[in-house]
């Protein structure tokens, strides 16, 4: 459980008025201690992971993740990859499945050229290899800072783009698709060629731009297994990480600040 003490400061550092039994985080990894009557895909036991609000858009959770124990809908969780660790599984399903899901419901293909919008980021850095290495991008193009250039590069992309020195938009090449990470979507919409796409995850959305909501499904992830398995898509988790559960606050503080690399991950949790 999450102090109460620990649950006020973070109430007071994202500026948002929670009740007072929420419980903060999407993620999660664990072993299975307890199954209901009606579950058919897991046991006691099982090393599982995923996102546990289904529709946080619509209906977020109150209790999270960040506890020793939470309770979790059978259909967004998986089998946990065995070349995973905790940590590393625990940084995946939020983001891999926005990735994944953004890229497919949008029709992104073999063939087609990306530019990924925040290619450091949580988001980012999945769009980066799920396009080159599981949709097969002709070309995969993104933005960072000047010192996260080359783990874009690493992750597969193309063409790494400093975006404290270069406007994006402003490119004579133009891309199939762009997805948009930080909220940057009336620039984005520069940046597709003619009949294109440019999608957001950051709202309010700028027409002809298209706002994406994550549905959290476990099967996504039992998809995308082969390829984590494979090492061909790996999770980022920030250097500075993993954070033990007394520095959950210094964790919120560090995202707040916009350089965090990939996810931040809460471990242990006593």
């Amino acid at each position: 459980m999450v102090r109460s003490k620990d649950l006020n400061a973070i109430r007071a550092l994202m500026g948002s008025k929670f009740p007072q039994c929420t419980v903060p985080g999407y993620d999660v990894a664990g072993v299975v201690v307890k199954v209901g009557s009606q579950v058919k895909n897991f046991k006691e036991g099982d090393e599982v992971y995923g996102d546990i609000n289904e529709k946080a858009a619509d209906h977020p959770k109150v209790i999270g993740s960040l506890a020793e124990y939470t309770a979790v809908e059978e259909k967004v969780l998986a089998l946990k990859p065995k070349n995973l660790s905790f940590v590393e599984a625990a940084s995946l399903p939020l983001v891999i499945e926005t990735a994944y899901e953004g890229l497919e419901h949008f029709g992104f293909s073999a063939g087609k050229s990306i530019l990924v919008l925040g290619g450091a980021g949580g988001v980012g850095t999945q769009v980066i290899q799920l396009a080159k290495h599981v949709f097969g991008a002709s070309k995969v193009a993104a933005t960072s800072s000047t010192g996260k250039l080359e783990l874009l590069k690493s992750l597969g992309a193309d063409l790494a783009i400093d975006y404290t020195k270069e406007n994006f938009e402003n490119l004579p090449e133009k891309f199939d698709f762009v997805y948009d990470t930080v909220g940057q979507s009336d620039r984005a919409v520069k940046a597709v060629k003619e009949g294109g796409h440019a999608v957001t995850i950051v709202g309010p959305g700028n027409p002809p731009a298209s706002i994406f909501f994550l549905t959290s499904d476990g099967s996504v992830l039992e998809k995308l297994k082969p390829y984590l398995e494979s090492g061909k898509v790996k999770p980022v988790i920030d250097p500075k990480g993993p954070f033990p559960f007394s520095k959950t606050i210094e964790a919120f503080s560090h995202l707040e600040s916009n350089r965090a690399i990939g996810k931040l991950v809460i471990h242990p949790i006593p």
